[in-house]
């Protein structure tokens, strides 16, 4: 299922970040130092009431000079708004209606888009009168907030979430397995996916950056039906100058995020670099279903050890997601590129699979047998009880007498021993402990 996006957009200074923050909470912040773990980020998880949506932060709109005011905003912003589902106009209610205010609403209002619009910074008596100068935007009924203080959020958010459509929510793509092709610039997504297509549905250049935006390609090849997203190229922080490109990392992350499965396209004629480890670190924080697929192999002077040393090196740099399996294929000559498709499909099964209480509680019985949970603390880890709750992924909730009783290494463990009981190739897996008395 495809999340709602709401993108946050203001010019600088009016409280994007701190509003953006507040919402994501916990989300945004690292808990594990992992490799792969995405760190930097321009996008966060947050919810409301029942609804789970994604939250973008635009960053200060703000003309250089008076001359490419029109341009400027519209480069910046109009790709934000595309994206979006709904947009939070946001507004600095202690300064007050400014001219760049007017430019972005004018912006917002030719969208169509629906427009929550939040005035920020009321957290004193004295600022509130200042809040009915923004009903001159023409943009609907004002919202005053405070980011900083977490004040009005909550009706804030109430109005945002009227826009979501619970048939918007449950996709029309529901019925396609859903693949993100995520990786550097260059590497041949688009040459891949025009090859499983058979035509030239996208646009294939050696010019790094072709892709600006996600684009899907509908494919079905006997009862399966497929999505094919093909994404910006995520170059390194430093050489992400144009705003323009800021906005197609954030497009290729809301790809992964509605994506079932997502494939690391590497090139065979280069090692994996850190930013490979980002792109896909972030489908692996999300569970997703994970292939890597090393192109470009045609290229490759090889020898009896040549594919078992570079699995060897993908191996060492993405530890973290061991489950996912490789393929070495040539997008340009074809070579094993029928293999894609049904890899694609072996780890989708694997993402919806379902085990059943009984043997699963026998399995990690036996594992506790095994290896008796260390002592955290004072205490020992005990399992009354596992059930797998969930797929897509496979989510385990286990009861526990103390989930502060956790090690990380135990978890792992236990990860560990489902995996090896149960075939979950290609996919992440996910463990939840919860408390239940005794």
């Amino acid at each position: 299922m495809a999340k709602p996006i709401v993108a946050i957009v203001g010019r600088p200074n009016v409280g994007k970040s701190t509003l953006f923050n507040k919402l994501a909470g916990k989300r945004i912040s690292i808990v594990e130092d992992t490799p792969g773990v995405t760190r930097d980020r321009v996008y966060a998880e947050a919810e409301w009431l029942k609804y789970n949506f994604t939250i973008i932060d635009t960053g200060g709109i703000e003309p250089e000079n008076s001359d490419i005011i029109i341009s400027q905003m519209r480069r910046q912003a109009q790709i934000a708004i595309e994206t979006a589902n709904v947009i939070i106009f946001i507004v600095d209610g202690r300064e007050g209606l400014t001219d760049a205010d007017n430019e972005v609403a004018q912006m917002l209002r030719k969208s169509g888009k629906p427009i929550v619009l939040a005035v920020n910074k009321i957290d004193n008596l004295k600022f509130e009168n200042n809040t009915y100068e923004f009903y001159n935007l023409g943009i609907g009924d004002p919202i005053a907030i405070s980011a900083s203080q977490g004040l009005a959020l909550g009706d804030m958010l109430d109005e945002v979430i009227k826009h979501f459509e619970d048939d918007e929510i449950n996709s029309k793509d529901d019925d396609y397995i859903k693949i993100a092709f995520i990786g550097k610039p260059n590497v041949g997504k688009s040459s891949l996916i025009n090859k499983l297509l058979g035509e030239e549905r996208v646009i294939v250049s050696n010019i790094p950056g072709t892709t600006r935006d996600a684009v899907d390609s509908y494919l079905q090849r006997d009862d399966d039906k497929f999505v094919l997203i093909d994404t910006a190229g995520i170059r390194k922080k430093s050489k992400v100058k144009e705003e323009i490109e800021r906005y197609s990392v954030i497009r290729t992350y809301t790809a992964v995020e509605r994506a079932d499965v997502c494939i690391l396209l590497l090139d065979a004629t280069y090692d994996i670099s850190d930013q490979d480890e980002k792109i896909i670190g972030y489908a692996h924080e999300l569970n997703k279903a994970i292939m890597v697929i090393v192109n470009k192999w045609d290229l490759v002077e090889k020898d009896t050890k040549t594919m078992d040393k570079f699995k060897t090196m993908i191996g060492r740099s993405l530890s973290f997601m061991s489950y996912a399996p490789y393929i070495f294929i040539s997008a340009k000559t074809g070579q094993r590129v029928n293999r894609v498709l049904d890899t694609v499909k072996k780890c989708y099964v694997n993402y919806n699979k379902r085990v059943k209480t009984g043997v699963l509680n026998d399995i990690i019985n036996k594992a506790i047998m095994m290896k008796e949970p260390p002592i955290v603390g004072l205490k020992r880890l005990k399992v009354y009880y596992v059930t797998e709750v969930a797929a897509q992924p496979p989510t385990f909730v286990f009861f526990v007498n103390d989930p502060e009783c956790v090690h990380f290494s135990y978890k792992r463990y236990l990860e560990n021993q489902i995996r090896d009981s149960f075939d979950f190739t290609g996919t992440g897996i996910k463990l939840e402990f919860r408390e239940r008395k005794e």
